[in-house]
């Protein structure tokens, strides 16, 4: 399998995984039962549109983790961090002109137009440093494969 191709499968699969965890965690913590199931069922969910969107990752990843490797940790999460905003929105955007309803919607919290929540940020910091961690690591390691 090509590295591109298995990196996009990978951080597709990542991600979507990543999100069901994440709703099902505020889930709990929010105390809102997700389909009336029992709050300690962990029951999350995401989108199939996630997926290419999540595979996307490392298409956008290569060009950038390399330039960005010398800047100081906090700015490289700041930069990754705005850069995931802008994608959920502008993907929020025209999946709604494409089906008529943007799949996320946000109607609660710090959001803008209901495409993005500005109080998710501290958990796109963490899971930007996740990604540029993973990426470099498999990108690494895949090198190394013959």
């Amino acid at each position: 399998m090509p590295k591109r191709l298995f990196l996009c499968l990978f951080f597709a699969c990542f991600g979507v995984t990543t999100e069901v965890i994440f709703v099902a965690i505020s889930n709990l913590i929010n105390q809102t039962p997700y389909c009336n199931e029992p709050l300690w069922s962990l029951t999350g969910k995401t989108y199939v549109w996630m997926l290419p969107i999540y595979a996307l990752i490392p298409l956008i990843a290569e060009p950038i983790v390399t330039k960005t490797k010398s800047w100081h940790f906090l700015l490289r999460l700041i930069f990754y961090t705005t850069l995931i905003l802008s994608i959920e929105f502008i993907s929020g955007f025209a999946l709604e002109q494409l089906t008529g309803k943007c799949p996320w919607e946000y109607t609660t919290g710090w959001h803008f137009m209901g495409y993005i929540r500005l109080d998710y940020i501290p958990a796109w910091m963490f899971f930007s440093f996740l990604i540029e961690y993973l990426y470099r690591f498999i990108d690494k390691n895949l090198n190394h494969v013959t």
